[in-house]
C-alpha cells in the first residue's frame, strides 16, 4: 500500500516548488497570437478610464482576480492574509486554494479565514470537484462557504494533475451529476475552475448544463500542476509519468474563444499563464469577465503585502493604458472588436 503524504504536507510541498522551480508550461497561452488596433486619436482621458465591473453583488475596482493559489500550512497563512489585505485596498476578487485540508482538519480553517482582513472583497471558496466520488457532498460544500464567509464556491477539476500524482483520485465517474446537484442546493454561486489545461467547448456545455454561475478556463500556458507533481514525486516511475504531460492542455486564449461560442451568455473567468494587464485586457476583448493571475502575486506576497499591492497597482494601470491606446474608455467598449489575430 502506498504511503500518501498529508495534506498539510503537499501544501507545503506546493508552495516551495512554485517558488524555487521552473513548472511553466511547455505551451503558451496564445495570447500572444493576438494584438490590440492601436489608436492614435483615443480621444479619451486617461485618468477618466473605467476598469469598475459587477459581479455576483460585488463591486470591483480592476477586472483582475488573485487566482486560487495555497492554504493549510502556517506559510500559506501569511500569504493568503497579504493577498487578502492587498484585494482589499486594491478592490479585486480572491479565491482561496482547496479547502479539503480545513474541512478534513477545522484546527487549518484560519489559514484560510481572510475575511478578517478583507470584509469587503468578491471571495471564492473552493474544493476539489472530484472529492464528490470520495464522501464530499453539499454539507461539506457548504462548510467551505461558511468558514471564510465566501460569495460564491469555486469546484476545481484537475484530472491530469490527480492522474499523475502518486495516489491521486482518479474515479471521474458521474461527476457531472454530482455538480448539477450542488448548484441546485448551494446558496451561492459555483463556479467551475481548471487548474492549468483549459475548459473545451464539450466541458463548457457539460458544465452549463449542470448549472454552474462561471467557469475559470485556467488555461494552458502558465504553471503546469504536472511538473509540479513531478518535482514532488517519490520515484522515477511517477517522476516520468508527471514529466510526459509538460505540453498538455488548451492554450488560454482557445480556451476562452472555445468557451464563448459552446455557451455564449456564460460568463468567462480568464487564468492561465497572465503575465500582466495587457494579458488580462486581451482576456477581456476575447469575452472574459476578469483575468486571474497567481505566480506574480504568490512572489510578491512572499516578500510583503506591499509588494502585492504594487504589483496589483501596476497590473491596473497596463489595462487603463491599453484601453486608452484602443480607444476604449470602459471595459464594455474594449471587447468591441479591437483585438486582431495576428
Amino acid at each position: 500500500m502506498k504511503k500518501v503524504a498529508p495534506i498539510d504536507q503537499r501544501k507545503a510541498d506546493h508552495i516551495k516548488i512554485n517558488l524555487e522551480q521552473d513548472v511553466r508550461s511547455a505551451l503558451t497561452t496564445g495570447l500572444e497570437k493576438y494584438r490590440f488596433v492601436h489608436e492614435a486619436l483615443p480621444e479619451l482621458d486617461l485618468d477618466r478610464i473605467d476598469t469598475t465591473l459587477s459581479l455576483f453583488g460585488k463591486k470591483l475596482a480592476s477586472p483582475t482576480l488573485v487566482s486560487s493559489m495555497t492554504g493549510g500550512t502556517s506559510e500559506a497563512e501569511t500569504i493568503n492574509m497579504r493577498l487578502a489585505e492587498a484585494a482589499q485596498e486594491c478592490g479585486l476578487a480572491m479565491g482561496v486554494g482547496s479547502q479539503r485540508a480545513a474541512i478534513e482538519h477545522p484546527e487549518q480553517a484560519a489559514t484560510f479565514q481572510v475575511r478578517r482582513v478583507a470584509p469587503d472583497i468578491l471571495l471564492f471558496a473552493n474544493i476539489g470537484a472530484v472529492q464528490f466520488n470520495y464522501g464530499y457532498g453539499i454539507d461539506q460544500c457548504r462548510k467551505a462557504v461558511e468558514m471564510i464567509e465566501a460569495d460564491a464556491l469555486y469546484l476545481h477539476l484537475n484530472p491530469v494533475q490527480e492522474a499523475v500524482q502518486d495516489a491521486g483520485d482518479t474515479n471521474w465517474v458521474g461527476l457531472a451529476k454530482k455538480i448539477e446537484e450542488v448548484c441546485k442546493k448551494l446558496e451561492v454561486p459555483v463556479i467551475a475552475k481548471e487548474v492549468g489545461w483549459g475548459i473545451s467547448e464539450r466541458t463548457a456545455k457539460i458544465l452549463a448544463e449542470c448549472g454552474v454561475g462561471a467557469i475559470d478556463v485556467a488555461g494552458a500556458g502558465g504553471t503546469s500542476w504536472s511538473q509540479v507533481e513531478m518535482h514532488r514525486a517519490p520515484d522515477e516511475f511517477t517522476r516520468h509519468l508527471a514529466a510526459t504531460f509538460v505540453g498538455w492542455g488548451i492554450p488560454t486564449a482557445e480556451s476562452i474563444v472555445g468557451v464563448k461560442r459552446a455557451v455564449p451568455e456564460m460568463r468567462v473567468f480568464a487564468s492561465g499563464g497572465i503575465k500582466d494587464g495587457l494579458d488580462i485586457a486581451k482576456c477581456i476583448a476575447l469575452g472574459a469577465s476578469l483575468g486571474g493571475m497567481a505566480g506574480q502575486f504568490l512572489k510578491a506576497a512572499a516578500i510583503s503585502t506591499e509588494n502585492v499591492v504594487e504589483s496589483m497597482e501596476l497590473i491596473k494601470r497596463q489595462i487603463e493604458v491599453t484601453m486608452f491606446a484602443t480607444g476604449a474608455g470602459t471595459l464594455d467598449e474594449l471587447r468591441a472588436g479591437r483585438l486582431a489575430q495576428i
